[in-house]
């Protein structure tokens, strides 16, 4: 996977890095499966601070783009730390791209019963028309 780290109004020190890359490792549990089937992941992981002048509210803000077999997904958020809102940025990243990964795997389970009940002449549906 590759991983491009920027930082708008705001210097990228050592700890913020390091805090990136621990939340980025664990996005990676979840691709690595369709990395080795040879997909290339590529994340832009992007913080800013909102203005120089303001100093409290949701000055923070986090962007994220992941590039997977084609599908992106984005998230973003604004907070009042700048680590919050890097947590809030994978939460949402690692939701949506676990209900997207069930989703799959929930249509497959389906169409394979539909074809099994149909091999053993349980129903007259035919899989690929949807009609009976």
């Amino acid at each position: 996977m590759k991983i491009n780290l920027q930082g708008k109004n705001i210097e990228l020190t050592d700890q913020i890095k390091e805090h990136i890359q621990k939340n980025v490792a664990s996005l990676e549990k979840l691709i690595s499966s369709a990395e080795k089937e040879g997909a290339e992941a590529l994340l832009v992981f992007e913080v800013s601070k909102s203005t120089k002048h303001h100093k409290s509210g949701p000055v923070f803000h986090s962007d994220c783009h992941l590039t997977l077999n084609g599908e992106t997904y984005y998230s973003s958020s604004d907070e009042e730390d700048l680590y919050r809102a890097v947590d809030a940025v994978r939460e949402s990243l690692f939701r949506e791209i676990s209900k997207k990964r069930d989703r799959k795997h929930t249509l497959f389970k389906r169409g394979a019963l539909s074809v099994k009940k149909m091999m053993k002449r349980l129903t007259r549906r035919n899989p690929a028309t949807a009609k009976y």
